[in-house]
């Protein structure tokens, strides 16, 4: 249709003839296989796929796997199909929020330690899709922070839940209690990570979460930005169930009666916890580049013209 596969060369060639309804009809198509890859709203194999993988595996994926589609989405829609956003970036942005709702109900609704984490990966999905919906500096500035917030939170959250089905041989939150009298790094770790989840100042969650909501408030999309809040609300409750269940309460096995042993396994998990918290701390040191980077996304001539030149 365009002559070119170069994405400079596509921007320049759809900014000249215009996004027509053929056009957006193609936009469409790369939205639904790219969704398919990021688990925006068709994520129906991810609780499976999640599931099954050893710990570490398991905890790359939810770290790096969906975010490939996220980042191919932004691309794509930032870089080529940006004329007409009242059709294309509402679609997303409807997309986000029915992601975030159901993603939320699974993560509140199961006891079984695996999906409640791969729904919250899901949440996550929806929430950095509501910064690029805004089309806004504040909105694209806190995707890029909570996307790089969501691959460490998720690889250590992951780590964490595999470390407490090793220790107990199951993933039924029903039948884990009291880890934290004999595992208080772990736990203590695990609530550092929850409460950065949940987007809690200082820690590395918080400040995306903010210039997401800031963002679609300021493009009018306030009904996503409240859904964007009432998603933190489930994420709360969710991991929160976790904790509760899972380190509270009574001991019910003894150290001789563990499956497994956290030797080993501690390091990774406060190198992870160390980094989530030096990007809360210290996010001023990154504020330059992550404004570059929402500018360029706003702006597709710095990258056409970094092509060309």
């Amino acid at each position: 249709m365009t002559g070119t596969l170069n994405l400079a060369h596509l921007s320049i060639r759809i900014a000249e003839v215009g996004q027509d309804g053929l056009i957006t009809t193609v936009a469409f198509l790369f939205l639904i296989v790219f969704a398919l890859k990021a688990g925006l709203l068709l994520y129906y194999w991810l609780p499976g796929s999640y599931s099954v993988p050893p710990t570490a595996i398991a905890s790359i994926f939810a770290a790096l796997l969906t975010k490939v589609g996220i980042y191919a989405i932004f691309r794509m829609f930032t870089l080529i199909f940006y004329h007409e956003p009242q059709i294309t970036h509402l679609l997303i942005g409807i997309l986000a929020a029915i992601t975030m709702v159901l993603g939320g109900l699974g993560a509140i609704g199961y006891w079984d330690l695996r999906k409640i984490l791969t729904f919250n990966v899901v949440i996550s999905v929806g929430f950095i899709m509501a910064g690029l919906v805004s089309l806004t500096p504040a909105g694209i500035t806190g995707s890029i922070y909570y996307l790089i917030h969501d691959m460490l939170i998720k690889a250590l959250v992951f780590l964490i839940g595999g470390t407490i089905i090793h220790l107990t041989g199951t993933s039924n939150l029903k039948d884990i209690s009291g880890l934290i009298r004999l595992h208080p790094q772990l736990g203590w770790m695990f609530f550092i990570a929850a409460l950065s989840m949940v987007g809690i100042p200082p820690l590395s969650g918080f400040l995306g979460k903010v210039f997401i909501t800031q963002g679609t408030f300021e493009a009018g999309y306030f009904w996503l930005g409240g859904i964007g809040l009432l998603a933190s609300l489930f994420i709360l409750y969710s991991m929160i169930k976790i904790f509760m269940n899972a380190f509270w309460g009574e001991t019910i096995l003894s150290v001789e009666e563990e499956k497994g042993t956290t030797k080993g396994l501690l390091l990774p998990i406060a190198l992870l916890t160390i980094a989530s918290l030096t990007l809360g701390i210290g996010a001023e040191g990154l504020a330059d580049y992550v404004a570059q980077a929402a500018e360029e996304l706003l702006d597709p001539s710095f990258y056409i013209n970094a092509v060309f030149d």
